[in-house]
């Protein structure tokens, strides 16, 4: 996927004479304490953008995932920075709007003209606010949490997922209901509000059903019309699978208790929000899959590491799944900067393209045979009493197509 930027030509005959007047202006802002490399004056940071969603509905998994961003970063440049430069974070507010997102990702890549890509965002529509702008500008989307499958499809060439497919974790999570909780029948209950939850029910849907099992009900919603009345729509099973945002999935689970349904909830990542499930401990036996355990009682040296650098850079908080994909994010789109020996988002692509073993916090990455997602392993958490515990992680043995 090797190219070169648009523009790049032109900017070339001009990089003389522009090196120069960055130089001497780098140099006056040194001498007054701001802006440049203690080692070295001349050299500029390398940026990377990152779009999160820090205010409206997304916040509550895109914050930690913007957390996890700025401490990989933090570390990133303790260590002496990318190809001896400091690494920079641009981050930029989503506000959960598309039209917003779409606007921020253009300000980037306007402001940061030498910026080789742009990380962020957990929805699939939100992502394809974003991706569509970077590519359109032949620069890179690394994604930490939108789980579409088919958003490599949607945005050909330019866009990675540094996490797992819905149809993988969907897969997942059908194997386990139906092989370890014995479920045969299963109640979907999904919100229509998003593409996320849509793919994800569907996924769960079609490889439980391959299993042999039996699809009781099947109720959908939007967030706005989520009540009682919904609910008396959810049928008697041995499981219920609800795919959900983490604001309406509480609701939803919250809905079905007081509807004395005491059945198992099971979900999807969307459910993966530590603050909302702290807030009602009231409400217990949910499971979901998600992308890594981050408990204290996880003794991976790579979780431990990272509760430690977490706990010291946001004393008080609580690091979830979306805040480890914010960091491995970053440090995969930093160590393909790194191999690619420039900040060039053609050769950066290619050597993200050609990743393999990357030892992530949520797992080990690896791209192959052009495909870019990467293969990884899903975790099922279980949610008691507003606490997560641990309950298996494993790979599905057969998955959807996306």
């Amino acid at each position: 996927m090797t190219k070169t930027r648009k523009g790049a030509t032109e900017r070339h005959e001009d990089a003389g004479v522009g090196a120069w007047i960055a130089a001497i202006l780098c140099a006056v802002l040194c001498l007054s304490g701001v802006g440049c490399s203690d080692d070295d004056p001349r050299e500029s940071p390398i940026v990377i953008g990152a779009v999160y969603n820090l205010t409206g509905a997304q916040s509550a998994l895109d914050v930690p995932s913007a957390e996890g961003a700025r401490l990989a970063v933090a570390q990133i440049n303790a260590d002496g920075g990318v190809l001896g430069r400091r690494l920079q974070l641009a981050l930029e507010d989503g506000q959960t709007d598309t039209a917003v997102v779409t606007a921020r990702t253009a300000d980037l890549l306007t402001r940061f003209p030498s910026m080789p890509g742009v990380i962020g965002l957990s929805d699939t529509d939100m992502v394809l606010a974003a991706a569509p702008t970077a590519a359109a500008e032949e620069r890179l989307f690394l994604t930490s949490g939108a789980t579409s499958p088919q958003l490599p499809g949607e945005v050909p060439e330019w866009l990675f997922l540094a996490c797992f497919g819905d149809n993988v974790q969907a897969a997942a999570g059908a194997e386990w209901a139906y092989e370890e909780r014995g479920a045969r029948t299963v109640s979907i209950l999904y919100s229509t509000s998003s593409s996320y939850t849509t793919l994800l029910q569907g996924y769960f849907r079609s490889r439980f059903e391959q299993l042999g099992g039996e699809i009781a009900s099947v109720t959908e919603y939007s967030v706005e019309d989520l009540d009682e009345d919904t609910i008396r729509n959810v049928e008697a099973a041995d499981i219920i699978y609800l795919s959900a945002q983490p604001d309406d999935g509480v609701q939803a689970a919250q809905l079905l208790r007081d509807a004395g349904i005491a059945t198992a909830i099971l979900g999807g990542d969307g459910l993966d929000s530590a603050d909302l499930w702290e807030e009602h401990p009231e409400i217990g036996d949910v499971f979901f899959t998600t992308h890594a355990y981050l408990g204290a009682d996880n003794p991976d040296p790579q979780v431990v590491a990272f509760r430690e650098a977490y706990a010291s850079a946001y004393p008080g908080g609580t690091p979830d799944a979306f805040t480890a994909l914010g960091y491995d994010a970053t440090r995969l789109l930093a160590g393909a900067i790194e191999r690619a020996g420039s900040d060039d988002a053609g050769s950066v692509g290619d050597a993200l393209a050609a990743t393999t073993g990357f030892e992530g916090v949520t797992g080990t990455i690896t791209f192959s045979d052009g495909d870019r997602i990467p293969t990884k392993s899903v975790t099922i958490l279980r949610v008691e009493g507003g606490a997560r515990s641990f309950v298996a992680e494993l790979v599905p043995s057969l998955v959807p197509p996306a």
